[in-house]
């Protein structure tokens, strides 16, 4: 590969020759305070465990005596610190802690990285902990072990692209700073907007409230009266001219996936017309609400396209007076009380003739259903368009990163 005038080759990849590639020994101390074995019984800290941290967000933390403390609460915790997971790494539950409480004591299930002042930013430190060149040191010294974890001399030894200023690393984790900011900005918008959505919900699904040029009495109906409910069924999979048709075959995996939207456009597999036929699965008209009913009760979705489904949905073809959009909204407010039909039992399975004769409360008129079914589809297309840009800014800011960290685009 012929380098660009001004860039080296170096073990992580092409960076400027005014770079220089670093272990993370000689730009960090790597876990400086640890507490002996003779700390005083009734010392009382803050404890920061693996699963308190979030791909760099602190969740919080516990307040512990040293004495019943877990024993893996051992590293001490300063002022800038980076606290760098070595179990499951690959997980990337780092965190930078800019907290100036003094009393902080972390799991050695991380690795404290105390930057060297001298030496480098704490945040450009940081910001390789989720790049590629130095995630790709890990997966190599985690390749052949049967424990996906790395120790303190790993880390020590892992390598860092550096510019030749200080200001320049300040000024490329500040940039890279600035697009956190942006993206921890629309994830509270978002969190905000699921919240006043769930409120929207509550208020207009139980006829708490009533929608402008709406009144009289709600009705009871079961869920027979409102749908014709089809299960579904799973074509052998040892005959191969069962599948790879073309009539989409929907798994719970499928409804996974969509992350709590509502339409479902494709699936994962397909099927054959003989596979339907040689199964119990039946075909699904679009427009229809697919609703797990095992294992994982009352997960809904609304079919985009005509489809099957495996034995593990209860399938809502709704009847002319009943609104679909408001049948799946109406449905994913009754987890609790469809689990409840299970009866206790620990293989959760909502029968097709329990599920018929369910009741729920709703408008005695289809305009209703659709007006309240309406204020709830815009709630969610507002989320649909926040979600949006913060994956558009998560994929600039993995952009940025491969060019600011390598030094592809120079800040300074």
């Amino acid at each position: 590969m012929e380098l660009k005038p001004g860039y080296k080759m170096t073990e992580v990849g092409v960076i400027p020759e005014d770079w220089d590639l670093l272990l993370v020994s000689e730009l960090a101390n790597v876990d400086p305070e640890n507490l002996s074995a003779s700390t005083d019984p009734n010392f009382s800290f803050n404890y920061i465990s693996l699963e308190q941290v979030d791909f760099g967000k602190l969740i919080g933390t516990f307040r512990e005596v040293f004495r019943t403390a877990p024993s893996r609460a051992r590293r001490v915790v300063r002022h800038d610190d980076i606290l760098m997971s070595t179990v499951r790494p690959n997980l990337k539950a780092h965190l930078h802690f800019r907290s100036q409480v003094s009393d902080t004591i972390c799991s050695t299930g991380f690795a404290v990285l105390r930057a060297k002042p001298d030496a480098t930013d704490p945040a450009y430190i940081f910001a390789h902990l989720f790049a590629s060149p130095l995630n790709k040191q890990i997966e190599k010294t985690l390749a052949g072990s049967n424990y996906p974890a790395i120790n303190s001399r790993d880390v020590r030894e892992l390598k860092i692209p550096v510019p030749p200023t200080i200001e320049e690393q300040r000024a490329i984790a500040q940039a890279l700073s600035d697009v956190d900011a942006l993206l921890a900005a629309l994830d509270k918008i978002i969190a905000k907007k699921r919240d006043l959505k769930q409120a929207t919900m509550q208020q207009l699904l139980t006829g708490e409230t009533r929608l402008p040029g709406f009144s009289g009495e709600w009705e009871v109906k079961r869920l027979e009266e409102l749908a014709e409910i089809r299960s579904g069924g799973t074509p052998s999979t040892g005959e191969p001219s069962f599948w790879d048709g073309d009539i989409p075959w929907c798994t719970p995996t499928d409804i996974t996936a969509l992350n709590g939207h509502k339409y479902l456009r494709e699936t994962s597999r397909l099927i054959t017309p003989l596979g339907l036929n040689a199964s119990s699965a039946e075909m699904i008209p679009a427009q229809s609400v697919v609703m797990t009913s095992r294992a994982t009760i009352g997960e809904c979705a609304i079919n985009a396209v005509p489809l099957s489904t495996n034995q593990g949905f209860k399938n809502f073809i709704p009847f002319v007076k009943t609104d679909v959009d408001f049948l799946y909204y109406l449905l994913g407010t009754q987890k609790q009380g469809l689990i409840a039909l299970c009866g206790g039992s620990t293989f959760l399975e909502i029968g097709k003739t329990q599920l018929a004769a369910y009741e729920v409360r709703l408008p005695s008129t289809k305009a209703e259903q659709t007006a309240i079914a309406t204020v709830l589809s815009e709630m969610d297309s507002e989320l649909s368009v926040l979600e949006s840009r913060r994956d558009k800014t998560r994929n600039i800011k993995q952009a940025m990163m491969q060019e600011l960290l390598t030094g592809k685009t120079r800040l300074v």
